[in-house]
């Protein structure tokens, strides 16, 4: 099938294929090859399973183009695209609290660049922020292994410096000052609810 962006572009999917975890020892080396989605897709998992918090992956709307039905019972579609921009990439609940964020991740070791936001998600994580709801981003850097959670107050605060002429990243030393570190383990990966209890104090 194929998926076009509503500008006619090709839309080219990642693929990835799952790795097996033998033992703790051997974690470091399993995962090193897996994506930040990867990981919180295995996390939430993790949480849905022991009744911990309810997180799944927003599913991207498309709007189907061509059909075709190679027999009466079956229905092939082949060609669509993104009809509308999506919000943020996860959304859930946790004790009562709804909470959705965005994930992102970086090759740069020393700033996260701000274009990999955009205002339309910025603007969403606000008003769920806005409605007693708990919004953040998650930002991995890859070539360093580390991931920290920001709130979206943060945020908003250097969006809006971007745009009264500011620097247009957030250096690494500022979000290791006013972000939260998540330390990557075994099961969860990366456990951002532990986060989460401690800065909304759940």
């Amino acid at each position: 099938m194929t998926i076009n962006y509503s500008n006619g572009k090709k839309y080219t999917p990642l693929t990835t294929t799952p790795k097996k975890l033998t033992s703790l020892k051997k974690m470091s080396h399993s995962k090193r090859g897996m994506s930040l989605e990867d990981d919180l897709n295995d996390s939430n998992r993790y949480y849905l399973a022991h009744n911990i918090a309810v997180v799944h992956k927003k599913p991207t709307p498309i709007k189907i183009v061509k059909v075709k039905y190679p027999s009466r019972s079956q229905a092939l579609i082949t060609e669509a695209y993104f009809s509308q921009a999506s919000t943020t990439d996860y959304n859930g609940v946790f004790k009562g609290k709804y909470i959705d964020f965005e994930a992102k991740e970086t090759t740069s070791s020393t700033a996260f660049p701000l274009k990999n936001i955009h205002e339309h998600q910025l603007k969403h994580m606000l008003q769920v922020h806005e409605q007693s709801g708990i919004a953040f981003v998650i930002i991995r850097f890859t070539n360093l292994s580390s991931t920290y959670l920001l709130d979206i107050k943060q945020l908003h605060y250097y969006w809006q410096r971007m745009l009264n002429d500011g620097r247009k990243s957030i250096a690494l030393k500022e979000i290791e000052a006013t972000g939260h570190p998540i330390i990557l383990g075994y099961h969860p990966r990366v456990d951002y609810i532990q986060v989460i209890k401690n800065i909304y104090h759940l």
